[in-house]
């Protein structure tokens, strides 16, 4: 959509067959939210989104509150932009909707992208559809093939993802079925020893988000494993977990689960006129709840380097990736000590604490002021 609005013609290759409201929660933060506004989709997205008044921050073993940092009115005055909770489906669509009704945007589904070549006049991408292999030509390439990109190796980077040493579960159960508090419009983070708690409300309040990360061993790649919730209790020992947060854990019956993996940041996110987007370029452990977002700012600046420069699709994402890498390597570097923080345990955690008491919410959300606060360069030049 950002380059369909700066005036180009665009052909959205997707490998899934159809489009499906698949997935669970996502957080989009001021700086994602701001975006997709400028982008015109507020009015669709409205209905779906739950703009959580605060982020509770309790102690998994005692239920007590830790900190409350403040979002809803708060964050929307602070940063010109709402703090929203969706469903993914929910987003999907409302971006599927708005693209449906751009003549210059056209999206194939069922196609799957096996390589490019670049030349004189542009790219070249080999796609295996339904009808077999095909070409698709432009002017330039954008891959956001994600964490197992392709593409990434294509250009240049062959390493393959690390796995981070833990496992994350998630889940969906109506509002209905658990405690009135978890269906208020609140982030709950739970931390506890080797393993973290986050649930929101999502799909207007409806249902409740859950995704409970922990230390582990198993590293099976992939996204969406079924998963036994007897299985997913065995790991929260109540010696180290409130009744209140197993209540909460106990009452979906269906879990899915995957293992975490990360890769080494890389200098170069573009070869000539083929460039990587999102977690293709530099993955984002769950964390920090910036990985889409961080998607959704790389696609405002992709396209605002291409307007600026249509002629020369590989200096505009020169450009591109030089404004980007820094900002994407810090949030990155965030993402991973927060997780190293959230899983802290005795004394450390103790401190980690007692730091976030005496800091306070307000004071705390101050820290997020260089996440949060971000629009895209108004200048856009090599640095």
């Amino acid at each position: 959509m950002a380059l369909s609005r700066n005036g180009f013609r665009v052909v959205v290759l997707e490998q899934a067959e159809r489009l499906e409201e698949t997935g669970a929660g996502i957080q989009l933060s001021p700086n994602a939210a701001r975006t997709l506004i400028d982008l015109g989709l507020q009015e669709r997205l409205r209905p779906h989104v739950i703009a959580p008044a605060d982020l509770r921050v309790l102690d998994a073993e005692s239920n007590r509150e830790i900190v409350r940092m403040p979002l809803g009115e708060t964050a929307a005055q602070r940063y010109g932009a709402p703090y929203w909770a969706i469903h993914r489906g929910d987003l999907q669509a409302a971006l599927a909707g708005a693209v449906a009704q751009k003549l210059d945007i056209t999206l194939k589904l069922g196609m799957h992208v096996e390589d490019f070549i670049a030349h004189r006049k542009g790219v070249t991408v080999s796609v295996h559809g339904r009808a077999g292999v095909t070409d698709e030509r432009g002017i330039a390439f954008i891959a956001a093939d994600g964490l197992w990109s392709a593409m990434r190796a294509r250009i240049g980077h062959g390493s393959t993802p690390r796995f981070a040493g833990r496992s994350a579960w998630r889940a969906l159960v109506r509002a209905t079925d658990v405690a009135p508090e978890f269906a208020e419009p609140l982030i709950h983070l739970w931390l506890g020893r080797e393993a973290h708690l986050v649930h929101y409300p999502v799909k207007g309040g409806s249902l409740i988000n859950i995704v409970a990360i922990m230390n582990d061993t198993w590293n099976s790649p992939g996204w969406s494993e079924p998963a036994a919730r007897t299985d997913l209790l065995s790991r929260f020992s109540s010696h180290h977990w409130a009744p209140r947060a197993l209540s909460l854990l106990g009452a979906p019956e269906a879990w899915l689960k995957w293992a975490l993996y990360d890769r080494r940041p890389i200098l170069r996110w573009s070869r000539g006129p083929v460039a990587l987007l999102g977690d293709s370029a530099h993955p984002m452990l769950p964390y920090l709840a910036q990985g889409a977002a961080m998607a959704i700012e790389d696609a405002a600046v992709a396209a605002k380097c291409l307007a600026r420069n249509p002629d020369d699709p590989t200096s505009a994402f020169r450009t591109y990736c030089a404004v980007r890498r820094w900002r994407a390597w810090r949030v990155q570097r965030l993402a991973t000590r927060n997780g190293d923080r959230y899983h802290l345990a005795g004394v450390r955690a103790m401190v980690r604490d007692a730091a976030m008491r005496t800091l306070g919410g307000a004071r705390l959300l101050q820290h997020y002021d260089w996440i949060y606060d971000w629009r895209p360069p108004v200048a856009l030049s090599l640095p």
